[in-house]
């Protein structure tokens, strides 16, 4: 049987606590921790093709999301250290008001550009705005 003698394990704990309570981080105010959404950008869209970036993917978001402030458009990732080609197999992706990932699993620092084009197939012009989280 182990036996602990009070004043000994409470100087133990004392000492301990001392040496921790300048290394333990205070919590973060949830209003001043940024979010992915919180903190997206937001570009605008006049018809044709347009890129938009570059940006860089930030610890904030895991994916890469987009959305419209309301005309339907569609969009792909271009990750322009590796490539000039839409990510997914160079398609691209329907994108309307509600947030979507338009690439998902995105490493910190990959660098990117977002390619948009008319969600009309006649090209038409299909003017719209929007946000962009990374």
């Amino acid at each position: 049987m182990i036996t602990f003698k009070p004043r000994v394990v409470a100087g133990a704990l004392a000492l301990a606590g001392g040496l921790l309570g300048g290394a333990v981080a205070q919590p973060v105010a949830a209003s001043a921790a940024p979010t992915c959404y919180g903190e997206a950008d937001n570009w605008t869209y006049n018809g044709g093709i347009k890129e938009i970036g570059p940006y860089t993917a930030s610890t904030r978001c895991n994916d890469i999301n987009l959305r419209t402030n309301g005309n339907y458009i569609v969009a792909c990732v271009v990750f322009v250290d590796h490539t000039n080609l839409c990510n997914r197999d160079n398609s691209y992706q329907n994108v309307g008001p509600a947030w979507a990932a338009i690439a998902t699993d995105v490493r910190n620092g990959t660098r990117f550009k977002v390619r948009l084009r008319s969600y009309d197939v006649s090209g038409e012009l299909n003017a719209t705005g929007g946000k962009v989280a990374y």
